[in-house]
Formats: C-alpha cells, structure tokens, sequence
C-alpha cells in the first residue's frame, strides 16, 4: 500500500453501535489494525451513532468487548459522531451558504409514489448505484420564496446535495487513488450517477456521506480501508470533499464476507456475529481464518 504523502499512515475502523459485529466488521478491523502495523501508522476507532434511535450505548460496550477479544488495540479517546453534530451542521452551512443544498419536503412515501406513477408509463426513473431512485427533483425547483414559506410551515424536511449544481462548481472531474485490487488505480468518480443525496434530516442532523467526510478530515485519516459495498459511493465523498476542501484519503476497499445466500452479511444474522462465535468457544485465530486472513 502506498504511503501517503503528508504525515505517518492514519488508518480507522468506524462501526455503527446499531447491532452486534459480525466477520464483516472483523476483516475490515482486522485489515486496517494489521495496516497500521505494516506500515507503523495509527490506528484509531471511531463510533459512527449519528442514528440515536436505533444506536445504544449497550451495543457500543459490545463493539469494545469485541475488538478486544480479537486482540485489536486503539487510540484513546475514541471519537464519537453524537458528540459532534455541530461540527457537522456547520459543514451543511458552507453547503447552504456556496448555494448547493436545498430544503427537501417530499415524504419517502410521496416520493415512492411520484416514481411510481412515471414508471406506470413505462418510461425508466434515474436510479443511484445501489438500485435506488433519484429523488424528484420538485423541491430543487422551487423559487426561494417559496422555499422559505415551506420551511416556516414544515415540522420536518431534510437538506439535499443540489447534484447538478455541485458537479458544474467543480474545476475538473473528481477521481481517487484506490488500492483494492492490489495495485494502485485513479478511479474517475461519478458523483452524478447518485443524484441530489441526502446531507441532514430532522431524525440526524448529518448524513453518512456528509459525516464521513468531515470526520476523516478532522482526524487526518490517510487511508480508508473499508468493504466494497461502499466503493461507489466514494465518488460522494470525494465531491464533498472538493466542495468542502478537505483532503482526499487513499481509498482501500476490500472484499465482502458474504452469508450462505451469496449476500453480505447483515448485523441480524445471529450466527455470524462475534460475540455469539466467542461464546461458541471460537478464538481470535480462528476469527482470521474464517475472514481469510
């Protein structure tokens, strides 16, 4: 893996307290503490519970106890994304104020349906890398007038990325170093193919994306090293990051671990989470051979 070319090797493991780990989660720690290592970098954990409903401090103790059973060691403190929203929101400000981010009001419900009845027609609605639809583009039509009078009226609306807008403030397409097929790549991102993405919500102050980014910024992060399934939407992350300038990390991201269906494994499968294994009589050894290591 090449180095980076400002300070030593910054690597993070960023799980969400949501649920339990399973082997998913203990290749990806296992790849970023063993890289730390390697390269004699840091290696740091961060708690990503922007999601307050479905996140508890009971699963975040479990996260603990189970990378250290795996022998994993980790800078202290740990940096949790709850203590940091307005961080976050005045990331959404700079978004707001550059004229790139718009109040959305449509429900998930009212949007489903608004794709729905133009596929009805037989004619086919954008959809993002994950077979998701674009979210109508109504709202981003608006005058600002009539923005504001919706926003004075609404109980709840979310921040979007206004996509066109942010792809045509750029100076040049946006790509980024990727090292996971063994050689290093410039991948060209295609930001647009995920259409106006969410920033905020009222239910979590910041997105994923919009959170990713700032966190990997502010803890220097030199290289992230995450599953595949987030491969396509580092072209997100690296929009933002242009639009927000921040510094771009070196992108590793390695193999799924996939369940007996061929899918990647999902935190309520019981029987390929961590703690359950343990309990089993399973060993740290035994967790590496499992995820190929």
């Amino acid at each position: 893996m090449p180095a980076h070319p400002r300070q030593k090797p910054v690597f993070r493991f960023a799980p969400s307290p949501n649920g339990p780990l399973h082997l998913g989660h203990a290749l990806s720690a296992f790849l970023n503490f063993d890289l730390a290592r390697e390269h004699n970098g840091r290696f740091l954990l961060r708690i990503e519970d922007i999601d307050r409903t479905r996140c508890t401090p009971k699963l975040e103790a479990a996260i603990y106890e189970d990378l250290e059973w795996l022998g994993l060691e980790w800078e202290k403190p740990v940096r949790r994304q709850s203590e940091r929203f307005p961080l976050y929101q005045s990331a959404l400000q700079s978004l707001i104020d550059q004229g790139l981010a718009y109040p959305a009001f449509m429900t998930r419900g009212e949007a489903k349906a608004k794709v729905a009845a133009f596929e009805a027609e037989g004619k086919p609605w954008p959809r993002d890398p994950d077979g998701s639809p674009h979210y109508p583009c109504d709202d981003r039509r608006m005058s600002r007038d009539e923005r504001e009078a919706r926003q004075k009226r609404a109980k709840t609306f979310a921040w979007r990325l206004d996509m066109h807008a942010a792809v045509a403030r750029l100076k040049q397409p946006v790509s980024w170093t990727e090292t996971g097929s063994g050689s290093q790549q410039e991948i060209a991102a295609d930001p647009a193919a995920w259409g106006d993405v969410v920033l905020s919500r009222s239910d979590a102050p910041s997105s994923y994306h919009l959170s990713v980014v700032v966190d990997d910024a502010v803890q220097e992060i030199t290289h992230v090293v995450r599953g595949r399934d987030l491969y396509h939407a580092t072209a997100v992350h690296r929009l933002l990051q242009e639009l927000l300038g921040l510094p771009a990390p070196i992108y590793h991201h390695h193999r799924l671990i996939l369940g007996a269906d061929g899918r990647k494994l999902s935190k309520s499968e019981g029987s390929t989470g961590l703690s359950v294994l343990r309990h089993e009589g399973r060993t740290p050894a035994d967790i590496r051979r499992m995820v190929g290591l």
